[in-house]
């Protein structure tokens, strides 16, 4: 009874935290949308709450803070749940830590949509009382997670979790040092605004995500990690090379010359821990290949894996001066933070959700929906890196050849209709996903083998 109990409360909670999560990603990417349609047609919408400046705050803090932070932390809570082997510690908690969450992303899109906003800091947009709401839900469920941990009857504490407590653990000091004013102005602000927008990717998203899939992979394939150790070394790889890796945005700014060498430096460090863990991910698929190629699940992590080593590669050659010097400023870096955030940390978080909710709720979508969410999301990303990559080259190109500015804006007009093209068929992908998770909590349709086995090996 006491068990079933258990499995009630966790269902609710992550489910809760699932749900919203997408409904923060419907309203997110729709506004993204909007912005890629004005950026080929100037004339259109044009209200003031929609111009693009109030629009692509709410954008970002929609799908980095609504879609991401909810999902994960959703998936987070079951993880913790079942390696701790025990009861999460107050359910309560986790439901009024995601009121919190919620309030402030609502907060955050009327105040934004307002033009109330602290001013162009990427990332930082919100004003500080709606930071604080969400800083307290952050800190709810980072307090309520250890103390399940903490309640563990095992000693071992299983290589999840640690990056789980590791994101927990980080997020309050990067919103500390974000939201400090003494670093409101001038160079200090250049230099908290790249490390910010870059380390709350890489010691927030990454360690949750890396921790859900460390634990969702061995699930879904019915096999143990391939290396404990690989996972250690990634891990601490992360959080050694990680933390100054933000100042290689502002290469060639007025910022200390061996502050950017040394991001540099740290970029390159970083290829040791995301090579361990991609490497571990497609190591684990090993053996299991006939599995993968038949389960949409394994179709986003076997995706998301490949992406976070080349997404994370290509972050650290963009860092190199010379590659720098040519694409930085342009939109190549925003195809990049696309495939970064979106490939790697979205993909997985699909492929996550695909994998367990099933296992919780006993209820199952259609593996169509499933295949249609991910090749809608996948042709919809690669045409729109594919479509900033060349844009990016293309300035970079215009602007070292000495031409007029406006030469490099008639240039990428055509890769902005891509841009807009891909965008849209990731909009449309989300629609299906949203779906998908309606039909995991209300059709009837029973998979209790989807709870009781996995994949051959």
């Amino acid at each position: 009874m006491r068990e079933r109990e258990d499995h009630r409360r966790t269902t609710a909670i992550v489910y809760a935290y699932v749900a919203s999560c997408a409904a923060w990603l419907i309203l997110g990417t729709h506004y993204g949308v909007i912005l890629a349609w004005k950026l080929v047609y100037p004339d259109a919408l044009t209200l003031e709450f929609l111009s693009y400046g109030r629009i692509r705050p709410v954008h970002t803090a929609s799908l980095l803070l609504g879609f991401l932070s909810l999902g994960l932390t959703g998936l987070a809570y079951l993880v913790v749940n079942r390696t701790a082997e025990r009861p999460i510690w107050s359910p309560a908690l986790a439901f009024t830590a995601l009121v919190f969450w919620n309030g402030a992303l609502v907060a955050g899109l009327v105040t934004l949509s307002l033009g109330i906003t602290r001013g162009p800091i990427e990332y930082r947009e919100w004003v500080a009382p709606v930071a604080a709401i969400f800083a307290i839900g952050a800190v709810l469920n980072g307090l309520n997670i250890l103390l399940t941990l903490m309640r563990r009857p095992t000693p071992e504490l299983y290589i999840s979790n640690w990056f789980i407590l590791a994101g927990f653990a980080c997020l309050p000091v990067l919103y500390l040092v974000a939201y400090l004013p003494a670093y409101a102005t001038g160079s200090p602000n250049i230099i908290i605004q790249g490390y910010y927008m870059h380390v709350v990717l890489g010691l927030w998203f990454t360690p949750l995500i890396l921790g859900i899939t460390y634990w969702a992979l061995p699930i879904l394939l019915n096999k143990p990690i391939y290396s404990y150790g690989l996972g250690v070394l990634a891990f601490w790889g992360n959080l050694v090379f990680y933390t100054l890796i933000g100042a290689h945005h502002f290469i060639f700014a007025p910022t200390p010359w061996w502050l950017q060498s040394t991001a540099i430096l740290v970029g390159l460090g970083m290829m040791v821990p995301v090579w361990a863990s991609t490497g571990n991910f497609l190591l684990t698929m090993r053996g299991s290949w006939r599995y993968i190629r038949h389960e949409p699940p394994g179709w986003f992590l076997l995706s998301g894996a490949l992406m976070y080593g080349l997404a994370s590669s290509q972050g650290t050659l963009q860092a190199f001066r010379p590659v720098n010097l040519l694409v930085h400023f342009t939109n190549y870096t925003v195809g990049h933070a696309h495939f970064a955030a979106y490939g790697f940390v979205s993909f997985l978080l699909f492929g996550a959700i695909y994998a367990l909710v099933p296992r919780l709720t006993r209820r199952a979508c259609s593996k169509a929906m499933m295949a249609a969410h991910f090749w809608l999301a996948l042709i919809g990303l690669a045409l729109y890196v594919l479509a900033m990559t060349i844009a990016g080259v293309r300035q970079g190109l215009s602007w070292a050849a000495g031409a007029a500015f406006i030469d490099s804006v008639t240039a990428i007009a055509p890769w902005y209709l891509l841009r807009a093209i891909g965008g849209s068929l990731m909009a449309v992908s989300h629609v299906v996903f949203a779906w998908n998770l309606w039909q995991m909590r209300s059709r009837s349709m029973r998979a209790p083998a989807l709870a009781a086995q996995g994949a051959p090996a």
